[in-house]
């Protein structure tokens, strides 16, 4: 699936990614992540996409945000949206869906290959858009959770269809126990 010396991109969905691994029973360790994809191919950019909550004192996120900026990923983080649904539940929002496809619509001509840590079906035309610039796109999700959280047709259009499952023992370590409800687990997707 990569060849030796091809240019690499990481486009990484953060809630989705979190919401897959979690689906799974395991956390990714972003460092082993990293290394694997050096591994792998020639990684120019590893981006990391999340939306924050701005006015908290304490974000549970924040801890993994600042630790990723300072090894290596390139963070996109914009402010959170704040609602209380229909039940008066909190409920956090913050879809980075155009962030990521600007910058991989820009970093496309730089690159050989795409890998998108993501199941969202809103990315499939992004997918079609940068294999008609000659760029492979390989997507990491999974379809052994219930129901499966990658979307049948980002799954047809990529070149490469990567089981985050399979992925587990390299990238993989055992859940943390939560201290209280994470923004993240809250987050919803458009």
């Amino acid at each position: 699936m990569f060849y030796q010396g091809e240019r690499l991109a990481l486009f990484i969905d953060g809630s989705n990614l979190y919401a897959a691994a979690k689906s799974l029973g395991f956390d990714i360790d972003y460092k082993l992540l990293r290394q694997e994809f050096m591994r792998r191919g020639k990684l120019l950019r590893a981006f990391y996409y999340t939306a924050l909550l701005e006015n908290d004192e304490y974000s549970p996120i924040r801890p993994l945000v600042d630790w990723l900026h300072y090894n290596g990923f390139s963070m996109v983080t914009k402010p959170a949206k704040e609602y209380t649904d229909s039940q008066g539940r909190r409920k956090v929002k913050g879809n980075m869906d155009i962030e990521l496809t600007v910058n991989a619509m820009e970093l496309a001509p730089h690159v050989d290959h795409i890998v998108i840590f993501s199941g969202d079906g809103d990315f499939r035309p992004l997918v079609e858009s940068l294999q008609r610039q000659g760029v492979r796109v390989s997507v990491v999700s999974t379809i052994r959770s219930q129901p499966p959280m990658i979307a049948d047709e980002l799954r047809r259009q990529c070149d490469n269809f990567i089981e985050l499952q399979e992925l587990k023992d390299v990238i993989g370590r055992p859940p943390r126990e939560p201290r209280e409800d994470s923004p993240r687990e809250m987050a919803e997707q458009d």
